[in-house]
């Protein structure tokens, strides 16, 4: 993270989903984050969302999960990666990750921002551009992830 101005640049990376669904690509991206040693928010559409994702990544593979909180969970500033509707940093994360469309006003705090959204719904595509010309006149640093058909990333 640096600044510009009183501007904080974050490096904010674009991850379109074509071949797998934002239930199979959350928890491995979230895996790679806490595998290197970081924390990360999860920024969902609405309080129903973050139930969903609570539950998924409790359940999304038989033999693991992926250790997280949300509110009113205790000990947020615990938790490695914690699940909110709203924007909030409560344990100390630099890593944000939007998804359902879900747009924070300001990126203070975290240095990547990690953007996932829909490729199959024109809608979210169209919303998705609108917030990487946001992301651009802001400054940041962007990055476009597309999937491969076997669910892996390359950078485009």
């Amino acid at each position: 993270m640096s600044a510009r101005g009183n501007a904080v640049i974050a490096d904010v990376a674009f991850y379109h989903l074509t071949a797998r669904p934002l239930e199979e690509a959350l928890p491995r991206l979230l895996e790679r984050v806490l595998a290197s040693g970081l924390r990360a928010v999860v920024l969902a559409g609405s309080p129903e969302r973050v139930d969903w994702l609570d539950s998924l990544l409790w359940t999304y593979e038989r033999e693991s999960f992926l250790p997280h909180g949300r509110a009113p969970d205790p000990h947020a500033a615990l938790q490695p990666v914690w699940l909110t509707d709203r924007l909030e940093n409560p344990n100390g994360a630099t890593v944000l990750l939007l998804v359902d469309g879900a747009v924070a006003a300001r990126f203070d705090g975290y240095d990547r921002v990690l953007d996932l959204f829909d490729g199959n719904d024109d809608a979210a595509v169209a919303a998705a551009r609108d917030r990487y010309r946001a992301a651009r006149a802001a400054g940041h640093t962007l990055t476009y992830w597309k999937q491969k058909p076997a669910g892996g990333w390359e950078k485009a």
